[in-house]
């Protein structure tokens, strides 16, 4: 029997594919562009899983697809953008899989900032606002500053501004006026406080917190994320009111079973929500999970896909790995990669550190705002998170991407 998964992020298909066969059956990407996962492909053992190549913007194409995988059992997505297409398939095809509409919510983030403010777990409203200077009386009237602009659709940190002034404001609603967003824009209050997400796993009313990440941005008025470790070391009572305020949340959004990937802001009056992702956490979070709980997670994924309550919601969790600190390295100007200084120092630093290359040399770098100007990350572990992510930093600030001007 297989278990297709219709693309994926960038890393976790060994984990993934590991877990398909632990479920005794076998992991078949389809995927519209094999490069985005150059490295784990390059890394894994020849016959690991089966690739089919496929436009996977076409759901006829990649329903052709599934029709000739032999013995389909199950479907499944770990990204933002594939995630609604999936359900439509699963749902199609009659395979086990979230309600489309479920996911078409949590696709929407203005949607689920509304609904939750409307369950009395959100302070600020989602007010939508067109681009351009015309949207910023709505943004003072309605919401005030500072405020956060967001696609409501965006993904990987793109197409979010944080606006502490009006000047800032109308820069922002310029800027956003120029970009192809993916849904539309909407302005939601500014959140004082530290940036965390909590890693998830739900099933039918039981929502089971599997750790804390601690995340770093940018201090651009523009948001990138920098850095994350794993698990942040809190209370007992913080972290069991995370939880059953995790739990709250997902319900009131309509998300039922599988991962979650849950952004929030730890303020002065507790949790309030940055945005959901249906999944688990993108970039090393998956590997990190793995690594720190001494068992491979991704098994939950292909329960859920197999339709059947995941063992990891009552499995006993004391793991005793390490904790781990990862630093996102960026290009620093638009360019076409040629490759990174300071690699070789890498081993030179404590932590066991290792190197996860994103981009390959020969690259175009064209956007150094967000996540797409990631070139690869710089991985550190340690007794807990604090210091694992201080030696990933001491490490990362060695690494520095070489690039020559765009043709």
């Amino acid at each position: 029997m297989t278990i297709a998964a219709l693309e994926s992020l960038s890393f976790g298909l060994g984990r993934m594919a590991g877990a398909a066969a632990d479920a005794g059956h076998r992991l078949c990407l389809l995927t519209g562009d094999r490069s985005v996962y150059r490295h784990e492909l390059a890394t894994l053992p020849p016959g690991t899983l089966d690739v089919v190549d496929v436009d996977t913007w076409d759901q006829d194409a990649v329903r052709r697809a599934l029709a000739a995988v032999p013995d389909l059992a199950g479907l499944i997505n770990t990204t933002d953008t594939w995630g609604l297409p999936a359900a439509e398939l699963a749902a199609g095809l009659g395979l086990p899989g979230p309600a489309p509409e479920a996911v078409r919510l949590l696709r929407d983030k203005r949607r689920v900032r509304a609904a939750l403010h409307a369950h009395g777990l959100s302070r600020s409203p989602a007010v939508a606002v067109p681009p351009g200077p015309e949207g910023a009386g709505e943004v003072l009237r309605a919401v005030g500053l500072p405020a956060v602009l967001k696609d409501s659709a965006g993904t990987s940190s793109r197409h979010v501004w944080i606006a502490h002034d009006e000047e800032a404001l109308h820069r922002a609603l310029a800027e956003a006026g120029r970009q192809p967003l993916m849904g539309g824009l909407f302005a939601e209050a500014f959140l004082a406080g530290p940036l965390y997400s909590a890693e998830t796993l739900s099933w039918d009313g039981t929502t089971r917190l599997l750790g804390v990440l601690s995340r770093q941005t940018s201090r651009e008025a523009v948001v990138r994320e920098e850095a994350a470790a794993f698990p942040v070391a809190l209370p007992e009572p913080d972290r069991a009111g995370i939880e059953a305020w995790a739990g709250r949340v997902l319900a009131a959004a309509g998300h039922e079973r599988g991962f979650a990937h849950v952004e929030f802001i730890l303020t002065s009056d507790g949790p309030e929500l940055v945005e959901i992702n249906r999944r688990i956490g993108g970039a090393l979070v998956g590997e990190v999970l793995c690594r720190t709980l001494g068992t491979n997670v991704y098994s939950a994924m292909m329960d859920e896909a197999l339709g059947r309550r995941p063992a990891l919601l009552d499995a006993p969790l004391d793991g005793g790995g390490p904790a781990y600190g990862f630093v996102l390295v960026y290009a620093d100007r638009p360019g076409v990669l040629k490759g990174w200084h300071g690699l070789g120092e890498l081993a030179a630093f404590p932590g066991s550190v290792e190197w996860y290359p994103v981009r390959e040399p020969g690259e175009t770098v064209a956007h150094v705002n967000d996540q797409r100007g990631c070139t690869g990350m710089v991985l550190a572990e340690a007794a807990t998170a604090e210091l694992a992510q201080h030696r990933a930093w001491s490490a990362a600030v060695r690494v520095r991407p070489v690039l020559a001007a765009a043709p």
